[in-house]
């Protein structure tokens, strides 16, 4: 078996150009996607896995399971520029062949299969390395004095326009809103939601017993909803009413209430409690609102359609990486204790822009939440391309 670890180090310089020119092709194929102004451009350059500070002390086998998950989609359509549906189920059908029960064979898969490839950003190397949960809510399926926040299914008559479909320049922008006497306008955004634009439309998924909960519900794009009788409900996201999003800790930091070094979920949730009159219009200057459905199953749904794994799912920008692909991350938790490991990128988000950005998944819970709502890391990550990609000598 050929790996990286036992390849001349000339040799793999050699290689480095056939990857590098895949890679700038897939990168002008993403970019088309985002805005050209603004996009940062990642720079790829191949290393070798003895390059990966941690590699050998990873728990592969865990990133494997991740990677099975992806492996349907992928092996379905493919990853455009990172090779084709055939290459992919080449490797999905070597990942299946690892035994649980081999640690080994699960690092020596990804040192046959693919080749790491370091990514720099404008700002170069290093990013901005965040985390997210599963929260859990308490709920009911019926409006009460208690439960009286509602979550909204899709509306019927919301709709989402892909402007590429019309302009060439416009590819990969979207806009959602309404048709009224034969025009698209905006559809109602949050303060007007909550204020009651969409009341007595049967359009109540669930109800909850409190609106900041609800919010951050919002930002996570999923989570659970423990009902009165102790049934477990499992939401995700349908939609958004196509609003830009407001980050409200960035408007906390611009008002003066909270300092930018003390910035974190858990003192937005603090400031909001103290202050749940001005936490409601605060909420309401994120005109972007969320609709949810219903899930089965027993975790999470991430962009890519797959259930998310705790602490080896990651969310990047899709509009620079595309979903599917092996990323080994090297950043810190919260507590400033080492975080590398080997990560499946299978998820996105509004707030998840650059080259190198990205949220780390830790799981439901009060210790993930815990760890997502403090985790604001700088780290640096590398994606696995497959060697496939390698033309033929």
């Amino acid at each position: 078996m050929t790996s990286v670890l036992s390849t001349p180090r000339s040799s793999f310089l050699l290689r480095g150009g056939w990857i590098a020119a895949a890679l700038s092709l897939s990168l002008l194929a993403c970019a088309e996607t985002g805005d050209k102004a603004t996009i940062d451009k990642p720079v790829f350059n191949p290393v070798a896995f003895t390059d990966l500070n941690g590699w050998n002390a990873d728990e592969h086998v865990k990133a494997l399971k991740a990677l099975l998950k992806s492996c349907p989609p992928l092996e379905r359509r493919g990853v455009p520029g990172y090779g084709t549906a055939a290459t992919w189920r080449d490797i999905c059908r070597g990942a299946r062949d690892v035994s649980e029960n081999s640690p080994g064979g699960a690092q020596q898969f990804f040192e046959k299969h693919f080749i790491p490839a370091a990514i720099s950003g404008r700002d170069g190397p290093t990013g901005l390395i965040t985390g997210y949960y599963e929260p859990e809510l308490r709920g009911a399926r019926q409006h009460t004095a208690r439960f009286n926040v509602p979550l909204h299914i899709r509306p019927p008559d919301l709709v989402t326009v892909s402007l590429g479909r019309f302009r060439d320049d416009l590819k990969g922008k979207k806009i959602a809103g309404r048709v009224v006497q034969g025009r698209l306008v905006p559809y109602p955004d949050r303060g007007k939601i909550e204020r009651g634009a969409l009341k007595n439309r049967k359009l109540e998924l669930v109800w909850v017993d409190s609106a900041a909960d609800a919010f951050f519900l919002h930002i996570q794009g999923s989570g659970r909803i423990k009902l009165r009788d102790g049934v477990i409900m499992r939401v995700g996201y349908a939609g958004t009413n196509g609003h830009a999003y407001t980050a409200i800790g960035r408007e906390l930091i611009a008002r003066g209430e909270i300092p930018r070094e003390k910035m974190s979920m858990q003192a937005i949730r603090g400031w909001l409690e103290v202050n749940p009159a001005d936490g409601a219009e605060l909420m309401r200057t994120n005109r972007s609102y969320v609709f949810f459905r219903e899930l089965t199953g027993d975790g999470p749904l991430g962009a890519q359609g797959v259930e998310l794994t705790p602490k080896r799912s990651l969310a990047i920008d899709r509009r620079l990486l595309p979903l599917g692909l092996p990323v080994w991350l090297d950043t810190t938790e919260p507590d400033g204790a080492p975080f590398r490991r080997l990560m499946i990128a299978q998820d996105t988000g509004g707030a998840i822009r650059g080259a190198v950005r990205g949220d780390v998944f830790w799981g439901p819970g009060t210790k993930a939440a815990d760890h997502a709502g403090r985790m604001q890391s700088p780290g640096r990550y590398w994606i696995l391309v497959p060697r496939a990609l390698r033309p033929a000598s």
